[in-house]
């Protein structure tokens, strides 16, 4: 790029010291001072720039902008106030020179004049001499800016132009690293498209079309915007980049078909112009559009026919700030007479035919852009005021300016204009103002309606009650409707904009942040399907005071008295038969371990926590496991006194020796206490299992393990071994009934618990807790009053039967009868 620029300054650096010779006094473009500012203006616009040849087709036949004559003037006034000012630049006068910037490919001369040094461009050369401007104010857009910034901001051997903008807001120009000599007064466009966002998320409008002018001003907003709402509920229904040619019948018809009924225009003003005016003639109706900088203060648009019925304009301008004595420096200067004679120019964009222009028109035009180059002249002019080092009265003419002292204070420059603070930051962009909010009204006014400023932190303001929405209510734009509280988004197509809704399931409830997903209630809450949040469940178990707690325990009481009542019957009557008959001290055994089991009913009540849990199973199993050894081995000694003693008489006395019936009651309890103290060392029963919509605290058990499995598996065995040998005795004398009752007692316990097992799959929460308790008590009573009721009865009622004699008949008897 470097070796092009080289070329052109070669080419032209003759031409240009040949064209500067001959400069009319009375121009209004120039003026001589002692340090001179540069300005680039596009007071002509000129449509189709391939026409464009001065000495053929003059630069001032062309459409005359009379917003930007406005800021033409502003630059010509600042310098003038400046000039008069005693304190600013003392003793130090600022001249101009000004150039009609119409055209980026054909104002190559006037660029190159300003940069020149006595009439030529020779960058390549060392030396003490630099160009006769110490600063450039313009251009205007990004796309003008973009072509002559490179230019000035090319520096070898110190060589370059201070440039600084009043209207250029692509972001490319923040980089310093390519634009080392660039700053501006006018807002980068990520502001403008922060403040656009800001208008969207107000308003809850999700479905937006963008339109840009297809340059670099009009694409760097559009990449801003697409960046700005990526994580945003904002949708990108539609852009397009205009140009000269567009269609703009096709193109409305487009967002027409799509439902669009937002459209922010990021354009310069005269593209807008052309896409308003064809929204005019096609009968657009009852749209919102959004209005950039560039055109939202537009005098004459407003007040076209038919503006309203496209709906309703709102805008982001630059707060209108009045200049003190600029109304009447135009004033006089258009009272003076203007006899200005082109042939005597030397560039064709230093022509104006703006005589016609009155004061007034001049006054009430855009003043869009006003502050901006304001600002930027005396930014200018503040920087040089300390390079000078200027002071009370006069400034030091003899330092030699050199072009990195004025750009190195303008940097650190900070004053105070018009109440505004004026000083910028790193990239060069500015600290400083703030924007309007504007409504186009019915008057045909840009009214302001709100503000938003950057600093020192950003705000946004608006009074919606001025604004008139087309149709009196404000309008929405949406691709599908927002759902309900309760319901989720399905997106349908690429666009998140578009969604079916659906019911958030049973047990969930909407995630705010994220509305295409749902949040899982935690343990302790529930949500019904479409609900919007989870509710805390209220802790649910079978307190003490439940009624069937009550009565439970109640029994539980009276099994209590019963053991305890028994137990001191059969030690009142321990060397009866009917006692020594039942299993004599196994009785006791029974007894107790009947007692301690009963201890396991009380936790099913209550709060459960760990040690509730773990009291439920662990003596229950554990006395529970001894008491079904016992009957195992009280059923299988009647077996053998009976039938297998007679033949195998050394197994009996062996028996008999060792009390083998002891060791395996023994071997049962501490196999189980073993089996039970590792599992519940290891994998202790939780305290918590919860229902759907309850929360129901019960105690878990989780997976059987394999010792866990053991331990059932010895209590099953031990039982069915138990029910097998007290049913062989069945044949047993008619009298004799204590295998009979054996028999039933494993019968009824068998029963009982696959009852509780069905139920439990049936039962959920704490009505489990309620049947396994009531399923714990029974198997407690079956064995307590199926087996030692009926000698208890003997012992109280039949006493002629508790005796030797009676037993001893009846075993006798039995043995007639089977040997005959």
């Amino acid at each position: 790029m470097f070796t092009l620029i080289f070329v052109y300054l070669c080419l032209l650096c003759c031409n240009l010291h040949a064209e500067t010779k001959c400069i009319p006094k009375t121009s209004e473009f120039k003026m001589k001072g002692d340090y001179l500012l540069g300005g680039l203006f596009d007071i002509h616009h000129v449509k189709n720039i391939n026409k464009l040849i001065c000495s053929t087709f003059p630069v001032y036949s062309q459409e005359f902008s009379l917003s930007s004559y406005r800021r033409f003037q502003m630059m010509r006034f600042s310098i003038e106030e400046i000039n008069n000012s005693t304190s600013l630049l003392p003793n130090v006068t600022l001249g101009y020179e000004i150039f009609d910037h119409c055209s980026d490919t054909k104002n190559f001369p006037g660029i190159f004049s300003l940069m020149s040094v006595d009439g030529s461009v020779q960058p390549w050369k060392e030396s003490v001499n630099f160009s006769k401007v110490i600063a450039v104010v313009g251009t205007d857009t990004s796309t003008t800016t973009m072509t002559v910034a490179p230019l000035f901001s090319f520096e070898l051997v110190l060589f370059f132009v201070l440039q600084i903008s009043y209207g250029a807001s692509s972001s490319v120009f923040s980089r310093k690293q390519n634009f080392p000599s660039f700053l501006r007064t006018v807002h980068p466009n990520k502001y403008f498209i922060e403040i656009i966002l800001s208008f969207l998320e107000k308003f809850k409008w999700t479905w937006v079309a963008f339109l840009y002018s297809d340059d670099d001003y009009g694409r760097d907003g559009l990449d801003l915007f697409v960046k700005k709402i990526k994580d945003t509920e904002i949708c990108l229904a539609f852009s397009y980049g205009l140009k000269e040619d567009t269609d703009y019948t096709k193109l409305i018809k487009q967002m027409e078909a799509l439902r669009i009924n937002v459209v922010t225009v990021f354009t310069t003003k005269w593209t807008a112009e052309r896409l308003i005016m064809s929204a005019i003639q096609q009968n657009v109706t009852n749209k919102v559009w959004i209005a950039v900088d560039a055109w939202s203060l537009h005098k004459e648009l407003p007040k076209e026919r038919g503006i309203r019925n496209i709906g309703t304009i709102l805008g982001i301008a630059e707060p209108k700030i009045t200049i003190p004595g600029f109304d009447d420096f135009i004033s006089s200067f258009k009272a003076q007479n203007q006899c200005e004679n082109p042939d005597h120019d030397p560039f064709c964009n230093q022509n104006c035919n703006c005589s016609s222009g009155s004061a007034e028109d001049i006054i009430t035009a855009d003043p869009s852009f006003n502050f901006p180059v304001y600002s930027a002249v005396y930014a200018v002019a503040h920087a040089l005021h300390a390079v000078l080092q200027c002071g009370a009265g006069s400034c030091n003419k003899s330092i030699k300016l050199y072009p990195h002292m004025v750009l190195e204070e303008l940097r650190k420059s900070k004053f105070t204009l018009l109440n505004q603070t004026v000083h910028f930051d790193k990239n060069g962009d500015p600290r400083f103002g703030p924007y309007a909010i504007v409504f186009w009204n019915e008057s045909g006014d840009a009214e302001e309606i709100g503000s938003y400023t950057f600093h020192p932190k950003h705000n946004f303001d608006i009074n919606e009650s001025k604004i008139h929405w087309h149709g009196d209510k404000k309008p929405e734009s949406f691709c599908s409707k927002e759902c309900p509280d309760e319901y989720m988004k399905k997106q349908e197509g690429v666009h998140k904009c578009c969604f079916s809704c659906t019911i958030c399931p049973n047990g969930t409830h909407l995630n705010t942040t994220d509305p295409y997903n749902v949040i899982k209630c935690n343990k302790t809450q529930w949500s019904a399907g479409g609900n919007t949040s989870c509710i805390e469940l209220q802790l649910e178990y079978v307190k003490f005071s439940d009624p069937t707690a009550i009565v439970i325990m109640t029994g539980t009481v009276i099994l209590l008295a019963f053991i305890v009542a028994i137990s001191v019957l059969f030690a009142l009557n321990y060397n009866t038969p009917v006692v020594r008959s039942a299993g004599g001290p196994m009785c006791f055994i029974i007894l107790g371990c009947l007692g301690l089991c009963s201890i396991s009913v009380f936790f099913f009540f209550g709060e459960p926590s760990v040690a509730f849990c773990v009291l439920r199973y662990f003596p229950f199993l554990l006395f529970y496991t001894v008491c079904v050894a016992c009957f195992l081995m009280r059923s299988f000694q009647i077996a053998f006194v009976f039938k297998i003693s007679a033949k195998f008489q050394n197994i009996s006395g062996i028996w008999t020796k060792y009390n083998l019936h002891w060791i395996f009651i023994s071997a049962a309890f501490f196999l189980q206490a073993i089996l039970l103290i590792v599992r519940y060392s290891l994998e202790p029963p939780t305290k918590e299992k919860y229902y759907c919509d309850r929360n129901i605290t019960v105690c878990d058990l989780k997976k059987f393990q394999t010792d866990s499995l053991i331990s059932f598996i010895l209590i099953s065995v031990m039982v069915f071994l138990c029910f097998c040998f007290s049913y062989a005795g069945k044949d047993f004398p008619k009298n004799y009934n204590e295998a009979k009752t054996i028999t039933f007692c494993m019968f009824l316990l068998i029963l009982i618990w696959i009852s509780f097992g069905t139920f439990a799959h049936v039962l959920d929460g704490k009505n489990i807790d309620v049947s396994h308790a009531v399923a714990t008590l029974l198997s407690l009573y079956s064995l307590l009053l199926v087996y030692f009721l009926p000698r208890c009865y003997i012992i109280l009622f039949k006493p002629e039967k508790n005796t030797e004699q009676y037993f001893q008949d009846l075993i006798q008897s039995y043995t007639r009868s089977c040997s005959q």
